[in-house]
């Protein structure tokens, strides 16, 4: 077939209510598998600091992140639990990469939020002026994927400094995060039904503000009663949301975005 007529499917699924219901729990199970991680296996078996273990635990999630891109890359088509297992490769590593910056190298929740937002917004911005759109159902040629999962790995780094800035800077605890946040995907919703807002962009916006809602809730899981968490184990909170994800993609089949020609 004359590669001009070729029709390319997508390879990330149709955003629906089960994307996003999949999405928060996959940035939930990024935020505690991150911390199960660097915190409780690293803290416990190695006598490495607080920060070698962050750096530990990235250089992990790091390498299963490119392993993961890559084979995704390689696909011929959407793979549903390829695709969930890329995504939950990108909250992992951005939680222990956005912990290891804000927390070991001193750069603070502002200023790290400050100098991921900028690299969101410039990787979107290089995408849309190389390709023409930041459309996800554009994301069929290997030079788009890449744009893709960069954007999404600084956004998920984003969403977790984001989280621990709303709710330990400014003293909001967990739950009045998570209903900021969740608040504020609830007003991106309503402004793509409502208003003629570029839906690329809000697409983007509400990826990135699940990110923060699902580390804010991780850390409620988590995090010690004394902080205004559940102190529940950071493995067994892990295997319940990996479950629940396995769960929905086994009951619920997905479909590629729509096709582009």
């Amino acid at each position: 077939m004359d590669e001009t007529n070729r029709t390319l499917v997508a390879k990330v699924p149709q955003v629906t209510l089960l994307f996003w219901i999949i999405k928060i729990l996959a940035t939930t199970l990024g935020e505690t598998g991150g911390d199960a991680v660097t915190m409780s296996w690293l803290g416990e078996t190695t006598a490495a600091s607080k920060g070698s273990g962050y750096l530990i635990g990235t250089a992990i999630f790091g390498v299963i992140f490119i392993v993961a891109v890559l084979v995704q890359i390689r696909a011929k088509q959407f793979h549903p639990f390829l695709y969930w297992l890329t995504i939950v490769a990108t909250t992992t590593v951005g939680t222990t990469l956005a912990d290891y910056c804000d927390r070991s190298l001193g750069i603070g929740y502002t200023g790290g939020s400050t100098i991921l937002l900028i690299l969101v917004v410039s990787s979107l911005f290089t995408w849309r002026w190389s390709t023409g759109s930041i459309s996800i159902e554009t994301v069929n040629t290997p030079k788009v994927e890449v744009f893709y999962w960069v954007t999404i790995m600084f956004s998920q780094t984003l969403g977790t400094a984001l989280g621990d800035w709303v709710a330990d800077t400014n003293e909001m605890g967990y739950l009045g995060a998570a209903a900021v946040f969740g608040s504020l995907l609830l007003l991106t919703a309503l402004l793509y039904y409502f208003t003629s807002i570029s839906h690329a962009v809000l697409f983007w916006a509400a990826f990135i503000l699940t990110r923060p809602l699902g580390a804010v809730v991780g850390d409620f899981l988590d995090k010690p009663v004394a902080k205004g968490g559940l102190a529940l184990s950071r493995y067994t909170a892990s295997l319940a949301l990996l479950a629940v994800i396995v769960a929905l993609i086994l009951i619920f089949p997905q479909k590629p975005a729509a096709k582009a020609h």
